[in-house]
């Protein structure tokens, strides 16, 4: 079971950190992924971090403005948005998988999505 939240409205250049946590104690077991989708467009690969936070990997549309991590400690993976453009503008998925991968398929298990709003 994986909850995110932290996602709003926020004006072009602002920053969000979103939350997804999840309810298992194997949570240190699974690589973490994040995805978004924007409406009228198909499910879009954006971050992912392997199960210690030693191996990350971004969609070229956000590095440098978005970064991955995760505390094993508290069963949760977060995603840090910063410099947010209105093209950003999506709901925010977080997925739980055994590969640190950018395909939808390799994870196994997803939350229900935060939105994310960016003004201009």
């Amino acid at each position: 079971h994986l909850v995110e939240s932290g996602g709003g409205l926020v004006q072009a250049g602002g920053s969000l950190r979103l939350s997804c946590t999840v309810s298992t104690r194997t949570f240190r077991n699974y690589a973490m992924g994040w995805f978004r989708q924007a409406p009228g467009k198909e499910r879009e690969f954006v971050a992912a971090m392997n199960w210690s936070g030693g191996s990350t990997l971004y969609a070229d549309p956000v590095k440098g403005r978005f970064t991955i991590s995760r505390d094993n400690a508290k069963n949760t993976a977060y995603l840090q948005l910063n410099t947010l453009k209105p093209e950003d503008t999506a709901v925010y998925y977080c997925g739980a998988g055994r590969d640190t991968t950018d395909r939808i398929n390799g994870y196994d298990f997803w939350g229900q999505g935060t939105q994310v709003t960016v003004s201009s």
